[in-house]
């Protein structure tokens, strides 16, 4: 599989690379912009063309590589990127099990890494090799919580779990088992699966046996929408709650009518057209959708939004890492790494981080402990009403 991928990785990079020699500050993109994740990596793939190529003065190039949705081939992209490209920081990979293989190669040699992936797992618990990473999703357990408390003022009071058998998986059951039970609710049943499998039978009925009033399905991508289909067609009546990660178009146009119902939290860009106008990452995501569209002819999933994010968090950054090293250093990367951990109340299209800069979508506010930084301002309840995204009021 990685001998296949290799050539793709460098047909990728020497297509989109072509004006190294004029590069000043080089930062490379890993996607799976093909593969099972597509759905997620394909959106990221699209946004490189949408991040900033000029910063305080000195140019920006990108390097985008395609790891076709294999951990193994995103190690490759890493290493290509860092020992040949010699790149300053990495954005990707797209996939969470992807992105936890990669992170000791990017702390082995100082690069800073945006990893726009589901799990907290990334930046949580922080150690030597995580404070080389920054997380541009909202992390579980703040998503987790906003399903939590509607949850409990609908009176449900036993949940059905099917998630995905990797970390993104993993650590949705461990943070939500625990909310949950602080709340006074009962996980009834977990089940999992993989996100190539193409029935989900088993899993299914092995819920509906225990009778919830409710289920969550913790899936990426297009893989959330099997589970949720399985169990309208097993004649489940509850209600069903999905996480961020099967905030795309895609989850609507798959699913059809059912996944009518469906309630998520996720950030603002699923439904800027009804949050206040003075919704403080309105303008920033409204900009990167309508950049996007022009350019794709398409609206973006949220997963795109996240490499933007990294975009502006580089934007943010780069400035005051100048003045403690040149692109291409060590000292340049480290001082990056730095500067990007003293962001305050950068708004983005899923966060607010913390630096004083135009507006998207959350707000993020990092630190040495904190490398999502998000807070409540990066989530919104959302429900399919009429197979569209509606802001649950």
């Amino acid at each position: 599989m990685l001998a296949a991928l290799l050539p793709t990785l460098a047909l990728a990079g020497g297509l989109l690379a072509s004006p190294a020699a004029q590069a000043q500050i080089k930062v490379g993109v890993v996607t799976s912009s093909t593969g099972p994740i597509a759905l997620v990596g394909l959106p990221q793939k699209n946004t490189v063309p949408l991040l900033p190529n000029r910063v305080a003065g000195l140019q920006v190039q990108y390097i985008p590589l395609d790891d076709g949705s294999d951990p193994t081939a995103s190690v490759a992209a890493f290493k290509k990127l860092i020992n040949e490209e010699k790149v300053d920081a990495i954005i990707g990979p797209s996939g969470s099990p992807n992105a936890m293989g990669v992170i000791p190669f990017a702390a082995e040699a100082g690069v800073p890494m945006f990893a726009p992936v589901g799990t907290a797992a990334v930046v949580l618990p922080m150690n030597e090799q995580k404070k080389w990473v920054f997380k541009t999703t909202q992390n579980d357990d703040l998503i987790a919580r906003a399903l939590v408390e509607h949850m409990a003022a609908n009176k449900v009071r036993t949940v059905g779990f099917i998630g995905t058998a990797d970390p993104y998986g993993d650590n949705w059951l461990k943070v939500f088992t625990g909310l949950a039970e602080k709340a006074g609710l009962k996980v009834a049943a977990a089940e999992r699966f993989q996100r190539q499998d193409t029935s989900l039978t088993a899993q299914g009925l092995k819920v509906l046996a225990t009778g919830p009033d409710a289920v969550l399905i913790a899936a990426p991508g297009s893989s959330a929408v099997l589970p949720q289909t399985t169990l309208y067609d097993q004649g489940f009546k509850g209600k069903v709650y999905q996480t961020h990660g099967a905030a795309l178009p895609d989850f609507l146009k798959l699913g059809g009518k059912k996944v009518e119902g469906t309630i998520l939290a996720a950030g603002a860009m699923l439904v800027l057209d009804q949050v206040a106008a003075d919704h403080p990452t309105r303008k920033i995501a409204q900009g990167y959708v309508d950049a996007y569209e022009k350019l794709h002819g398409a609206k973006p999933a949220t997963f795109g939004a996240n490499v933007y994010d990294a975009g502006l968090l580089l934007q943010a950054a780069i400035p005051v890492a100048l003045k403690k090293g040149k692109p291409g250093t060590p000292a340049f990367r480290a001082a990056l790494r730095d500067a990007i951990e003293q962001v305050k109340e950068l708004p983005a299209t899923q966060g607010v981080y913390t630096l004083k800069l135009p507006a998207t979508q959350g707000v993020y506010t990092l630190s040495a402990a904190d490398h999502s930084g998000f807070d409540e301002r990066g989530r919104e309840l959302i429900t399919v009403k009429n197979g569209q995204w509606t802001l649950l009021k």
